[in-house]
């Protein structure tokens, strides 16, 4: 019985890479101007911390560790990085938008956007809170 959940944990991990790596192809073809920053954004999610996974959901790659924490959306002309639980964040740097109750959102249009709208930074705050 414990082999067939572990059979099954494994198939489901390769099931969602094989959606990722061809949620990436799909992003290079289709939107390779914005491709460079969903790869960059996608790294800094999944370095955030050990436990972290992701999947292809909402159109976009979403990143959890216990809980979903962030997710990136690539549009035409630019990507989104969200946070579920945004709201929650401190925004030292003035750069989260939106007033929903919950989720906040940067718009990246570049790759110079991801450091000079420090991303890296609310992404480590935004898993941090996810698993606290």
């Amino acid at each position: 019985m414990s082999f067939a959940a572990d059979a099954t944990d494994r198939d489901y991990c390769c099931m969602s890479e094989d959606k990722v790596n061809t949620f990436l192809q799909e992003v290079r073809e289709y939107r390779g101007n914005i491709f460079p920053v969903v790869a960059c954004m996608r790294d800094i999610a999944l370095a955030a911390g050990p436990s972290v996974t992701e999947e292809v959901k909402y159109g976009g790659l979403l990143f959890s560790s216990g809980q979903s924490f962030c997710g990136v959306f690539p549009y035409k002309t630019h990507v989104t990085l969200e946070f579920s639980q945004g709201a929650t964040l401190t925004d030292p740097h003035g750069f989260l938008s939106g007033n929903g109750k919950f989720r906040r959102h940067i718009k990246l249009e570049s790759m110079q956007d991801i450091e000079t709208r420090r991303v890296a930074d609310y992404v480590a705050q935004a898993h941090a809170a996810a698993n606290s």
